[in-house]
């Protein structure tokens, strides 16, 4: 029996798109209960402080204030803080606590919450409330914070070391560092940004107290593991929450799990028995959400006279804030997949995270992406010192597909890699040779025109611990059209595109026909949700073979009816006929009336209607995707500002399930990692007060500033999954940034500038330029 493939590979269109652009999604702040509530927190203004006291006398006399809760109403309610796959296991333990109880540790920590009848009287109370804090000195920058001298952010920790991987035994990489031809050392800073998603946080809780069950709406990545993070955290039976999980308008791992906020909004309603609402505005956004990106690296790399890499060492340090999130560490992770898609003989790695008087550390599409900004601005170094072009230094030193498989040697492997084919196709859409021929007419002419190029290597679909798996249901409706229930959790990968698309394609169906369905716990198969690039291998293969149950029932049925082996049949467009005869047939309609309601003709053993039901794990616990970034651009000499005129991205994520969304996947992530570079920056004074708490400060780049993106395609099959599928959606992210960096880096480089640190606005550039260092 086949199936031939129909739509996986075509441009179909969005069926999310729709509903968005006529206004008609929904998301938590359109759900309203009858006698919801709003909930205001009032937060910190200083960094570092001992709260001296906490009068909510006046705030709580207010007309439509329902409560004010601080520390002590809540903070003790908390049985459990972990989240799903966290434990002790993983070498430390995160700080928590809901609100703020005897001290503050960041600006934006929250001390009480009010619970109003609207959010304006909430806030109106907030600023009733009489708190005062005695400051004291903060740390604000990692490097100081591991002082032996400097103040302690959580003084109960006796230290501000949160987690340090020592990098064990160096020996051999020092023998290689001692007779190396050429070794250079260098450090590269990157500064702390954050996921801007449309739609803020928010959440929708509401307590029954005559059935003691939860209902909780709210804007999350993954609604499961949000309901048994509350169970663990109430102490109650997950089978007493719901989760429910409306539209939801980006993310970017800043949603993975609930945060404080969340908590106390469940915590409220569970304390007053009223439906609690609690939706983000944009400077809590900005000032106390979860931030990311703020990394260091001490890179050494030895090469040979030819640029052949012989040892790479690393030496990583991160700040995670005061509350960083579960998971927030990106170092177990970078100090594995540092050396990239190069052959490295010899590595070591060490790592140290650091809290600070700072909002907290969270993930942020590619949490791992200064191993790549730090390698690919080393390898440009590294040329320079040579005199060798950049790209032939990575075309020296990739790993090609006939050394496949290749074994990294901080234990991972590469089963499937074409690096060498992406640098290639990349260099070939830009005309790189021509690139650098005009170039060098553009600098006599006094242009600072420079070319980035960077490589990147993306484990997607990590599979292991609770992340291993998801599941899904695909049931074949009397009326010939398929409901498929997952386990994804879709926050604008287009997912009710592509999965229609991958079970389409099996029952032989219109993929109009298909509709998926995601986000609620009382319906969808239980999983992680959406992380870590895994939903078109995991969530998708979980489809695929729910799919491939359902067709192997429909052409049983069809078979019994026309007489004729299974093998001999094919579906195509919603049609069972047999092979090469397509007069001899029954719709897929007909075989599923019979499937539910005429049970008596099918065929023995045949169970009625058309369900199936998979969970699915990758074969190997990374599916291996990667790209190249080549970006072109010029510098004005007077005022730093940066325009960038080309930017070419090819890109292997294996079988394209639908172009267009591997392209915007693609695009979303390079403005991402453009706007990083050139124009966001949360900036903190030594006094530890945010700069940037609104758009007009925190600036994003707009299609203004977005160059038109070039795409080249290479689909290499991934070995881990049937589909041949590979996650990409970071990795426009992660290695966007160091392609511009090493652009601007290469247009100042005839001035004698050299950059190691971000970002790369304006400002800094001119004073880069006024300093040529």
């Amino acid at each position: 029996m086949t199936a031939g493939a129909r739509f996986v590979g075509q441009r179909v269109a969005r069926r999310e798109d729709a509903r968005f652009l006529t206004g008609r999604g929904q998301y938590v702040d359109d759900i309203t209960l009858p006698g919801t509530l709003h909930a205001a927190f009032a937060r910190s203004d200083v960094a570092r402080g001992t709260v001296a006291s906490v009068d909510t006398t006046a705030a709580a006399a207010m007309p439509g204030v329902v409560a004010v809760l601080v520390a002590a109403d809540v903070n003790h309610l908390v049985h459990e803080w972990l989240v799903d796959g966290e434990s002790a296991d993983l070498g430390y333990t995160r700080p928590f606590r809901v609100l703020a109880d005897g001290d503050v540790r960041f600006v934006g920590d929250p001390i009480a919450v009010v619970v109003a009848e609207s959010r304006y009287v909430a806030e109106d109370a907030v600023d009733a409330l009489d708190i005062a804090v005695d400051p004291s000195q903060p740390v604000i920058d990692p490097e100081a914070a591991l002082d032996g001298n400097a103040p302690l952010v959580h003084a109960e920790s006796g230290s501000n070391l949160l987690y340090e991987l020592p990098g064990g035994d160096t020996t051999a990489i020092d023998d290689v560092f001692a007779s190396a031809p050429v070794v250079v050392t260098d450090t590269f800073r990157q500064h702390r940004y954050t996921t801007v998603p449309l739609e803020t946080r928010g959440t929708l809780a509401s307590w029954d107290p005559s059935t003691e069950e939860l209902t909780v709406w709210t804007s999350t990545q993954g609604p499961h593991g949000t309901r048994s993070y509350l169970a663990r955290l109430l102490g109650i039976d997950d089978s007493h929450i719901r989760v429910v999980m409306p539209d939801v308008g980006g993310s970017f791992g800043l949603k993975m799990h609930p945060s404080r906020e969340e908590i106390a909004v469940v915590l409220a309603t569970r304390r007053l028995g009223r439906p609690v609402k609690w939706i983000q505005d944009r400077r809590e956004n900005l000032m106390s959400d979860h931030h990311a990106r703020e990394d260091q690296v001490t890179l050494t790399m030895a090469v040979d006279d030819e640029g052949t890499i012989l040892g790479l060492k690393a030496e990583f340090l991160e700040s995670c804030g005061a509350y960083p999130a579960a998971f927030s560490s990106a170092t177990p992770f970078t100090t594995m997949v540092f050396p990239g898609p190069y052959r490295v003989p010899v590595c070591a790695a060490s790592a140290r995270t650091v809290h600070t008087n700072t909002a907290g550390r969270g993930s942020y599409r590619g949490p791992w992406m200064i191993e790549t900004v730090g390698r690919e601005q080393m390898l440009d170094h590294v040329a320079a010192r040579l005199g060798i072009d950049p790209l032939e230094l990575r075309r020296r030193n990739v790993i090609g597909e006939e050394e496949l498989p290749f074994a990294l040697p901080t234990g991972l492997l590469y089963d499937q890699m074409t690096a060498a084919a992406t640098l290639e196709q990349a260099a070939q859409l830009i005309g790189y040779e021509q690139l650098r021929e005009q170039q060098r007419v553009w600098r006599e002419e006094g242009r600072l025109v420079g070319i980035g190029v960077s490589l990147l290597a993306e484990p997607s679909a990590m599979a292991f611990g609770w992340m291993s798996t998801d599941g899904a249901t695909v049931r074949m409706g009397p009326n010939g059209r398929a409901d498929v229930l997952t386990s994804a959790a879709g926050h604008g990968q287009s997912l009710e595109t592509t999965i229609a698309q991958v079970v389409a394609d099996e029952l032989g169906i219109d993929v109009s026909h298909v509709r998926v369905r995601q986000g609620d716990t009382d319906a969808a198969p239980t999983g992680p949700g959406t992380g870590g690039s895994r939903s078109a291998v995991i969530a998708g293969g979980a489809a695929q073979a729910a799919a491939v149950e359902v067709r192997a029932r429909m052409v049983a049925i069809a078979a019994n009816e026309l007489e004729a082996a299974p093998d001999d049949l094919e579906i195509v467009d919603g049609h069972i006929h047999v092979v090469g005869t397509p007069t001899r047939g029954v719709t897929v309609a007909d075989v599923a009336r019979k499937a539910y309601y005429e049970p008596g003709s099918l065929p023995a053993g045949q169970p009625p209607g058309l369900e199936g039901q998979s969970r699915y794990t990758p074969s190997s616990p990374v599916t291996w995707s990667n790209a190249c970034h080549i970006c072109v651009v010029e510098v004005d000499r007077q005022t730093g500002k940066v325009d960038i005129l080309r930017y070419v991205v090819s890109e292997d994520c294996g079988v394209m399930i639908n172009p267009n969304v591997v392209e915007g996947q693609i695009a979303g992530g390079v403005v991402q990692g453009i706007g990083g570079v050139l124009y966001e920056h949360l900036a903190y004074d030594d006094d530890g007060n945010p700069l940037t708490t609104t758009l007009m400060d925190y600036l994003l780049p707009t299609a203004t500033e977005v160059p038109a993106i070039e795409y080249g395609h290479i689909e290499t099959p991934a070995p881990t999954n049937p589909g041949g599928h590979k996650g990409m959606g970071e990795g426009g992210a992660i290695a966007s940034p160091p392609a511009v960096i090493n652009a601007v880096a290469d247009a100042l480089a005839p001035l004698g500038v050299k950059i190691r640190a971000q970002p790369l606005g304006p400002s800094e550039l001119v004073g880069l330029l006024s300093d040529g260092n």
